[in-house]
């Protein structure tokens, strides 16, 4: 079968039809900086990046099974710190032991396995110049009663170099009362990423309270579009973000500054489109856009293949998924990331 005939089966008809055939009338694709093969030399290049950190970008691109074409798949568990490790690892306890977290990466051809200090500290030597490590270096420990929105670092940039990391990943709360905080710690930090030549990836999340109101604008295309703006900002080279569900945050809440094209020319209703908002909002995808897979769920191989699309539709990077894919027994974990490859490695899937 046809890849592109396995990806609808798995998409099913109706769901297919609605993504594969959609066409933006948003932001023009020709206006998108599209991953390819070439992206480095032509995009990358261009920018004050030093040689270092361009190789360490490079080694994202060129591992793994979609080594070579632009895209990145990655796998990411710091949910040991950031959902407790017994909710997280109880469906497979396997990953209490972190060489597990590796060995599923490898297994699944991933292009990196991002992950916390701990984990990456306790195998670096076996597996660094095996694979790219992405070392996350924050995290909200969820120890605090009661909980707050708040990110607190872990370790140092020096460590993650000495672990052999290519990269270093952070987060901010965007929208938290310790936002501005949050943010200062973290370009300082990929200032310092930068110069010891790691490339640098944020999830921009954003957090507060405030955002839920007749429905959850967290996940709204105005809200986190302008989180990867700001995390652009900061010389991020890869933001992190969840698919977008809705839109409308910032007059539903009722602050910040809009347009209003905001929400007629520049974004449908349309998954694709609201995606390829998230897009342009990282310098028209000069800055790759990695959406999330999301919790594990029901019918999660459908999910994902149907998130890859839409993100790669849209114009993004990747996808980096966890949940989906440890918290299943490891064979399982790996045709759900290889199905989720299978979209990128698919070239009768373009941009919308």
């Amino acid at each position: 079968m046809a890849l592109l005939d396995q990806i609808v089966a798995r998409l099913g008809a109706e769901k297919a039809a609605y993504l594969l055939e959609h066409q933006s009338s948003t932001f023009p694709k020709s206006a998108i900086h599209a991953p390819r093969p070439n992206f480095i030399d032509e995009v990358w290049s261009q920018s004050n990046r030093n040689i270092q950190t361009l190789r360490s970008l490079g080694a994202l691109h060129n591992h793994g099974r979609l080594g070579g074409t632009g895209y990145l798949s990655i796998l990411p568990v710091d949910q040991g710190i950031e959902h407790t490790a017994g909710a997280s690892f109880a469906p497979n306890p396997i990953y209490f032991d972190p060489e597990n977290i590796i060995k599923l990466a490898l297994e699944a051809q991933c292009s990196a396995v991002a992950t916390t200090y701990g984990v990456l500290g306790a195998v670096a030597r076996k597996y660094a110049h095996k694979i790219p490590l992405v070392v996350k270096i924050n995290h909200n420990e969820l120890m605090t009663y009661p909980n707050k929105y708040d990110q607190i670092q872990f370790g140092s940039i020096k460590n993650a170099w000495d672990m052999g990391a290519v990269a270093v990943g952070a987060t901010i709360y965007f929208g938290s009362e310790n936002s501005n905080r949050q943010l200062i710690e973290i370009a300082e930090a990929f200032e310092y990423a930068h110069e010891l030549g790691m490339a640098t990836i944020l999830w921009c999340y954003t957090r507060n309270s405030a955002f839920k109101k007749d429905k959850d604008y967290h996940l709204a295309a105005d809200l986190t579009g302008q989180a990867n703006h700001l995390g652009v900002t900061i010389q991020a080279d890869i933001i992190k973000q969840k698919l977008p569900e809705n839109n409308g945050g910032f007059t539903a809440v009722g602050f910040g500054k809009t347009h209003p094209k905001m929400y007629t020319d520049l974004a449908t209703e349309h998954p694709i489109d609201l995606c390829r908002y998230q897009v342009a909002n990282c310098y028209m995808g000069r800055v790759g856009l990695l959406n999330s897979g999301g919790a594990s769920g029901g019918n999660d191989l459908q999910d994902a293949v149907e998130t890859a699309v839409i993100n790669k539709r849209a114009g993004g990077l990747g996808l980096i998924l966890g949940r989906k894919a440890f918290q299943k027994p490891m064979n399982e974990g790996v045709d759900i990331i290889s199905a989720v490859q299978d979209v990128y490695a698919c070239q009768d899937i373009d941009l919308a």
